[in-house]
């Protein structure tokens, strides 16, 4: 329910706090008062369109904060939910009108866009009068709320889910056959291809790791071809140690004649000797450590050759063609074993469909006996608000041609004004004091299924009086006990019946200069002169004064 309304700097209102509270509100005052104004800016914090003339003259902005107190589990928070916006229980709307025609929206103190606050506003607020027509005109909202009335909540939802399954296996079908049929289109093609791949046999990331093989034998190829050199100049048929071997048992025979000339150089050979020895064994060990394959080099390269290949020829990046391997063998399975799957497929859309339809036709059963129930419970309000020879008619029309998740019916409201008259839709048959009175009978019967929490009613009473404006009253009260209800009104029969009254007047300011709209909640004696002068007018009269202290005794 809406907890309270603050609203600056919009038109005559420079600034206006209201708190509201469960049941009847009344707003009354003399015509120009504000009550329009109130109104316009009550909408604008909805989401309502904004308008650079809202805002209070030589003020650069005006602000309108609606604050609603929530409960749980109620549309609004799941609207809030899915545009990550917190939830607290109390939901603050928050509209800032810029004096150059901008609006800023929020809730909670959280930018949002204008659509989100629309979005909630509309589940938090219904506001009906003469010529509004965003209430109840939609034919989807007629059957919600006939669902609503009738209960199918739960059976919607389950329809719902069949819906959901039949669309699956519906795009299942649908694919599996436009498969089998590209499939088809290039059987030859695929086959040798597929079979080509498979021979190939690609896998994901091998480009890159036999290049990276490749890389790394090619560089291990030119250390072992230098090695290799080095080996042969040392230990090869070039190799100076037999010559240094034969040098020295040459020399070594000679030792005896001249040993101080000859055993320093034998030494120095078998240094060199046994130093060139080891030079071969450690080029030895270095070759051997290269691990230089050329057969395995030259498989490398026809590996990739070959991948290189595959990937122009296919036109795919050679990392991909193992998914093009499986997408070829699965198109391939589709012409060899589809016509299977497509019976199982068709077999399994079939049953889908099957169930839906039941259910379908089930609701539609339903809401054909629902129509009957809420048309009984309308008509029974019409005749009190002197709409006796009017008649509240639901329309419900299946078309299992035109399904949908909600199943196969268009719900529409229809009335017939007068016998012998056309019926046709509410919205387009009813006059504006008819149609507003047949929306107070809707409302009365749907108050506790399918309402906002909060409803306001803008003049609905205009153009009756007496007993018509006592039974509006009378019904507004009665809604009021289920849901709160904010009327705008001049009849005093339903000014009567409130559980608050509040008075909008216009206050001059600085000698008369400007003017800024005032409102007042009146307590009982202040109430009872207001409710007069509803009755008389400019001049108000003991007679009013007692008229409008019976009115009250009898609302209580």
């Amino acid at each position: 329910m809406l907890a309270r309304l603050s609203i600056r700097d919009i038109v005559l209102i420079e600034r206006l706090d209201i708190e509201f509270s469960r049941g009847l509100a009344v707003l009354t005052g003399e015509t120009g008062a504000g009550k329009s104004i109130l109104l316009d800016a009550f909408a604008l914090a909805l989401g309502g369109r904004g308008d650079a003339g809202l805002v209070r003259h030589g003020a650069e902005q005006g602000q309108v904060t609606a604050t609603f107190d929530v409960p749980k589990g109620h549309p609004a928070a799941k609207i809030l939910a899915e545009n990550g916006l917190d939830d607290t229980g109390e939901m603050i709307l928050r509209r800032v009108q810029l004096a150059d025609g901008r609006t800023r929206a929020f809730i909670n103190d959280q930018a949002i866009s204008v659509q989100t606050l629309k979005a909630v506003g509309a589940v938090l607020v219904e506001i009906h009068g003469q010529h509004d027509e965003r209430a109840l005109v939609d034919a989807s909202t007629h059957r919600q709320l006939l669902d609503a009335f009738a209960g199918h909540e739960k059976d919607v939802a389950a329809l719902e889910a069949l819906w959901e399954i039949r669309r699956t296996a519906s795009t299942a079908l649908e694919e599996h056959r436009a498969g089998m049929e590209r499939a088809a289109r290039e059987a030859d093609y695929l086959r040798h291809a597929s079979q080509e791949l498979k021979t190939l046999a690609p896998k994901e990331g091998e480009e890159t790791e036999l290049a990276n093989r490749r890389t790394t034998m090619m560089q291990g190829e030119k250390v072992a071809t230098d090695l290799r050199e080095a080996q042969e100049a040392i230990g090869g048929s070039h190799s100076p140690v037999s010559a240094l071997s034969a040098a020295v048992r040459r020399l070594e025979r000679r030792a005896a004649n001249a040993p101080s000339l000859i055993e320093p150089a034998v030494k120095a050979i078998d240094v060199a000797i046994n130093a060139l020895e080891e030079a071969d064994q450690h080029l030895h060990a270095a070759l051997a450590a290269t691990d230089f394959d050329p057969a395995e080099l030259e498989r490398i390269e026809e590996r990739l050759f070959a991948l290189r290949a595959a990937s122009r020829k296919y036109s795919t990046p050679v990392d991909l063609l193992a998914a093009l391997a499986a997408q070829y063998a699965g198109d391939v399975a589709l012409i060899d074993a589809g016509a299977d799957q497509l019976k199982k497929l068709e077999a399994a859309a079939a049953e889908a469909d099957k169930r839906y339809a039941a259910a379908a036709a089930k609701l539609s059963a339903a809401r054909t006996k629902a129509a009957e129930k809420l048309n009984k419970a309308v008509n029974a309000e019409l005749a009190p608000l002197k709409l006796e020879r009017a008649k509240f008619m639901t329309q419900v029309e299946p078309n299992a041609a035109a399904p949908g998740p909600q199943g196969i019916d268009r719900v529409e409201f229809w009335v017939q004004t007068n016998p012998g008259t056309k019926p046709g839709p509410m919205m387009k048959v009813a006059s504006g004091g008819e149609l507003s009175r047949f929306l107070l009978a809707l409302k009365v019967v749907l108050a506790d299924r399918g309402s906002a929490p909060t409803l306001v009613f803008d003049e609905i009473d205009t153009g009756v009086g007496g007993a018509v404006a006592d039974a509006i009253g009378s019904r507004l009260a009665r809604l009021a006990g289920k849901v709160q209800v904010m009327a705008v009104t001049h009849a005093p029969q339903v000014a009567a019946r409130a559980s608050q009254h509040l008075l909008i007047s216009k206050d001059a300011l600085d000698k008369g200069k400007r003017v800024a709209t005032r409102v007042n909640a009146l307590a009982a004696d202040h109430r009872r002169e207001e409710i007069a002068r509803m009755l008389a007018g400019a001049e108000i009269t003991a007679e009013a004064r007692a008229a409008a202290e019976r009115l009250l005794r009898a609302a209580s």
